[in-house]
């Protein structure tokens, strides 16, 4: 199918959050299509959303996300500009998706998934076990607050949120000793002057999607589509079927503490998930193997195995 491409005069637009990660983002997106179509970087335009969870996030710096809303909150506005025509395609962090998309908005196409694992970031200590009994530690996530507290009941931990240049000056005025970002994300901003040690999935399982970026689209746009398929990553997108499904099947949300994994190991997924009790009294974990082709059954299995352990009032919050 011959398909009309993006000029200087038409661009393909790309509409993404503003933060420094998410314009990196969506600049190796634009660098993919030219490379794939030999096009000028004048053929695409990046369109800068503003989010309710970005304004929701710089008014509440100290509050759970939780307590702000789910994770549509920093995808709505720019799923809104998608079906209205302003933007072509958008570019995401799969790690922050909601597991379905808004009638008439697709989510196929996914770029070579980055490191998945979680990052250990600390001025003075050089891994988890070497905190000191009581240490403070600064997260605003709830899996990786839970898995934490699951390992180390010891610890306290803090509300922690910003980029990561505030996160860093946060540890050096002592708020807490350590925290946590993703690898993927020190990776793509070329932050290497960042004291951090990865964390392997043995010790913490990464959250579902953790260092993949996904493009959505109108289901309908078949020239966006074509496009799109030419720099589609087959093995992220098998992966992230699996874990994707493993979610959906949990129910997954901002207040669920789940992590899951899956990697190709030749024609086979294998997939690992933990579930664990917001307070980290307790965790669950499992894992499947199945055939590439099947990670949405894959991933569906698992978590209704884990579910199948689980009390009903297992994500309750208690106290």
């Amino acid at each position: 199918m011959t398909i009309a491409l993006p000029t200087p005069d038409q661009p393909l637009k790309i509409g993404t959050r503003g933060s420094p990660l998410a314009l990196a983002q969506a600049h190796e997106t634009r660098a993919r299509l030219m490379a794939a179509f030999a096009l000028p970087e004048a053929a695409f335009a990046i369109a800068v959303i503003r989010t309710t969870g970005d304004d929701a996030a710089l008014i509440a710096a100290d509050r759970p996300l939780k307590e702000i809303g789910n994770k549509g909150l920093f995808t709505k506005e720019i799923e809104e500009q998608l079906l209205s025509g302003g933007i072509d395609i958008a570019v995401h962090s799969m790690k922050d998706m909601p597991v379905a998309q808004p009638e008439g908005l697709l989510l196929d196409c996914y770029l070579p998934r980055e490191d998945t694992a979680d990052a250990f970031v600390s001025l003075r200590h050089g891994s988890i076990a070497e905190l000191p009994q009581g240490a403070v530690v600064g997260t605003s996530s709830l899996r990786r607050r839970a898995q934490l507290l699951n390992r180390r009941p010891d610890l306290r931990v803090v509300e922690f949120r910003g980029n990561v240049q505030t996160r860093l000056k946060k540890l050096g005025d002592g708020v807490a000793e350590a925290t946590f970002l993703a690898m993927a994300g020190l990776n793509r901003l070329g932050m290497t002057e960042v004291p951090r040690r990865a964390i392997l999935a043995d010790e913490m399982l990464p959250a579902v999607a953790q260092g993949a970026i996904g493009i959505e689209r109108r289901v309908e746009d078949a020239r966006t589509a074509a496009m799109l398929a030419a720099i589609h990553d087959r093995d992220t997108g098998l992966r992230l079927a699996a874990e994707r499904a493993f979610l959906t099947t949990l129910d997954g949300s901002c207040e669920t503490p789940i992590a899951g994994l899956a990697v190709i190991e030749g024609d086979t997924l294998w997939l690992r998930g933990e579930i664990l009790r917001p307070d980290g009294s307790e965790s669950l974990s499992d894992e499947a193997r199945g055939p590439l082709a099947g990670g949405a059954a894959l991933g569906e299995e698992l978590a209704r195995r884990l579910l199948a352990r689980a009390p009903a009032d297992f994500f309750a919050w208690r106290g």
